[in-house]
């Protein structure tokens, strides 16, 4: 059975979705980082940087959450839930997720750990402003990308008219604006986009597996 290691609402929300979605059976472990866990040499052996998620398939360990989803969809093609391979539309498919994973992602980790990147409060309160700025730029672009999608008759997911793990993973990461000034609900196409995800009986089971409550987005 497949394993995925976790820590509720981190970035292993994605493929937790996914693995819902796909109704793959499989087993969650708990990795409580405020005691540490993912330090842990048992832990570490698993993933050397010490970071969630990590998922277990057979012999298998895979860590880095864009990662998981594409071993995920790519095993299971028949779910439709990445386009084919050498396609136009997979090439649409690349480029959102390597834009969320690589751009909106790590500008995210600096907003939520800009003690990483200076020396004092007043540095990290800085780095955390303007972090949240382009954040927000971000945010923006996508709003447009599902306003233009929606413009044209081609929603309401971000590849058009069918559910992709991008999806998943644009959620996930619009949720985590949720604390900002301005999050992604308070744009009215990531705000539909949203409420969208939640009402899917996949998303809904996930929550309610990692003991996620409101505020969900």
């Amino acid at each position: 059975m497949l394993k995925l290691y976790y820590n509720p609402g981190s970035a292993n929300l994605a493929p937790h979705m996914l693995l819902n979605e796909l109704k793959l059976p499989h087993e969650l472990i708990f990795v409580d980082q405020e005691k540490g866990m993912h330090r842990q040499p048992e832990y570490m052996k698993l993933n050397p940087t010490g970071r969630i998620p990590v998922l277990v398939d057979g012999d298998m360990v895979l860590f880095e959450t864009a990662a998981i989803c594409l071993h995920l969809v790519d095993t299971h093609p028949e779910a439709g839930l990445a386009p084919a391979p050498g396609t136009k539309e997979r090439a649409e498919f690349y480029k959102w997720l390597v834009y969320l994973t690589n751009t909106l992602q790590a500008e995210l980790i600096t907003y939520f750990y800009p003690d990483r990147l200076v020396d004092d409060a007043a540095q990290a309160a800085v780095v955390k402003r303007h972090a949240e700025e382009r954040v927000g730029s971000m945010l923006d672009l996508m709003e447009s990308h599902l306003a233009d999608k929606a413009a044209a008759g081609q929603g309401p997911f971000f590849l058009g008219d069918r559910l992709s793990v991008v999806d998943h993973y644009a959620f996930m990461l619009s949720r985590w604006t949720r604390g900002m000034q301005n999050p992604a609900r308070n744009r009215p196409q990531l705000s539909r986009f949203q409420q969208m995800m939640l009402a899917r009986p996949a998303v809904k089971k996930t929550f309610e597996a990692e003991g996620l409550g409101e505020p969900y987005v």
